[in-house]
């Protein structure tokens, strides 16, 4: 969900979701995403990752780069170049591993918003209660600095994702699913042609 006052500090955004208690009973993965009015989502080329504000990554942890991969391989999909020289977009993921409560905003569907991006588009907060862990995904504008979009899948622990590679890749996947956005100047076609090596079997399962 994206904050009402988008700060300009990934930090800051995530400051409201709270732990309240242990994972309970399993439930079935949920998926959501919100964005700001502010982004410019037709005009987006290149990304990188940031790193300095994921308290959950570490260097030479499993599941962070399985997530990084998998997300890396679905920006190249929608023609996304990885760069560190002044990237567009800016990509932070975290998990929680606890239950969190959650204000985002009930919002037109993007692909709607997109065709009169009004950014004076009035955002109706509504509140979530997020079970069983969440992975997190955000979109920040690195000119703007601030966050555009985001996704998350909840209830991850309850469909025991983390169990293997392939199963941790289903909820970025799923999150992914959700931005509906080729880079700037990347066409149907390409994508068509967008076959890398890493493309096997065990990513459509």
């Amino acid at each position: 969900m994206i904050l009402r006052s988008y700060p300009s500090s990934l930090c800051g955004l995530i400051g409201l979701a709270s732990v309240l208690m242990a994972c309970s009973a399993s439930q079935k993965l949920k998926v959501e995403s919100d964005y700001s009015y502010y982004g410019k989502f037709k005009k987006y080329k290149t990304f990188d990752f940031v790193r300095d504000v994921n308290p959950n990554r570490l260097s030479d942890d499993p599941q962070s780069r399985i997530i990084e991969d998998e997300i890396r391989f679905r920006m190249g999909l929608m023609g996304y170049k990885q760069t560190d020289q002044k990237p567009d977009l800016l990509i932070s993921y975290r998990i929680f591993f606890d239950d969190l409560r959650f204000t985002g905003f009930n919002q037109p569907d993007i692909e709607e918003w997109i065709r009169y991006e009004d950014e004076q588009e009035e955002y109706d907060p509504v509140k979530y209660n997020l079970r069983q862990g969440t992975l997190l995904i955000l979109f920040f504008d690195n000119k703007q600095q601030r966050t555009i979009w985001q996704g998350y899948a909840a209830g991850i622990f309850g469909n025991a994702l983390f169990a293997s590679e392939k199963m941790l890749k289903r909820p970025v996947r799923a999150i992914f699913d959700r931005y509906r956005f080729l880079a700037e100047g990347f066409s149907y076609d390409e994508r068509a042609r967008f076959k890398p090596e890493d493309d096997s079997k065990e990513r459509d399962e």
